[in-house]
């Protein structure tokens, strides 16, 4: 018969499996402590690739010789080292983008996000229906006083310049995917790639920056979305990571590219946090997060 749902550990019993199972997790007390801060089911994910390999290739519920949990934790407390700093170098790309979207939409109409004659025919049946119902939501639950202000002399009404400020980064996205190509192209081309190319890396690090703020697993995530590269050779530095644009490294490389294209300092802090990778576990080695050799000689990571 099958079990409706897994039966409740102490931290005891949980302890228990993870030495059952060949892990060493030092001073107990310290241990159950750590599980008290971080739960059991949390750190799984971060012990998972400790586990044995079966001759089939997939993992058992054993561990490697030499598995501690002091590894495990230090490779959960680096994971939220870089997310803390993606999403840090992240912030200014963003607010970039806003800037940037919302001037040329006005440009062309105050009100442009609003009126789908202004905006490209992306702009039209239930996903963009559902895009407007979202946003005038965001603007009824905002408490910002710039929102306020127009509810109070403009009836509500936010001219799209204003308006990009109440989205977020997935809202941003659809709104740029709305935009006439010109408006498209223009703002692509001061990142030096074209519409489709920033189009696609928006949506992959939309991805990126969801996961740092719901504090999900960063570290050796396979990205599903494969960014649009631009042609080989105009940038060598992307060049270097065309193999790895699935994986974290690839794309913290791309915010890299660009904050460097807004004339923005590269993040320092990325780089710190990369070089402060916890090099003594050897069963998870950095090129799990698609780190390549000499990665710091490139220049968009020399600081």
């Amino acid at each position: 018969m099958a079990v409706s749902v897994k039966a409740f550990k102490s931290y005891d019993e949980q302890l228990d499996i993870l030495t059952d199972r060949g892990m060493d997790v030092g001073d107990r007390d310290a241990a159950i402590a750590q599980l008290q801060r971080l739960n059991y089911y949390r750190l799984s994910g971060y012990w998972y690739p400790f586990r044995r390999l079966s001759n089939s290739g997939k993992r058992t519920n054993d561990f490697q010789s030499g598995t501690t949990l002091s590894d495990v934790i230090a490779l959960y407390d680096f994971d939220g080292r870089l997310r803390t700093a993606a999403f840090d170098a992240l912030v200014p790309v963003e607010l970039a983008l806003r800037a940037a979207l919302g001037h040329a939409l006005g440009e062309i109409d105050e009100c442009a996000h609003l009126h789908p004659e202004s905006l490209s025919t992306r702009a039209s049946g239930q996903i963009y229906d559902r895009w407007v119902e979202s946003y005038k939501q965001e603007i009824d639950r905002s408490k910002e006083e710039f929102v306020t202000h127009h509810k109070e002399r403009y009836e509500g009404t936010l001219p799209v310049w204003v308006a990009v400020e109440v989205l977020d980064w997935g809202s941003l996205t659809y709104l740029f995917d709305f935009a006439p190509n010109a408006v498209q192209e223009r703002v692509a081309g001061e990142y030096g790639l074209s519409a489709p190319q920033l189009r696609s890396w928006m949506k992959s690090l939309n991805v990126i920056r969801n996961t740092c703020a719901h504090h999900g697993r960063l570290f050796n995530r396979t990205h599903a979305l494969r960014p649009k590269m631009p042609p080989s050779g105009k940038f060598p530095a992307l060049d270097q990571v065309q193999a790895v644009t699935n994986r974290t490294f690839g794309q913290l490389t791309m915010i890299q590219h660009l904050r460097q294209a807004r004339e923005l300092p590269v993040s320092r802090m990325l780089g710190a946090v990369i070089r402060s990778y916890p090099h003594a576990n050897r069963a998870v080695p950095i090129g799990r997060v698609g780190v390549l050799k000499d990665w710091d000689q490139s220049p968009l990571w020399t600081t």
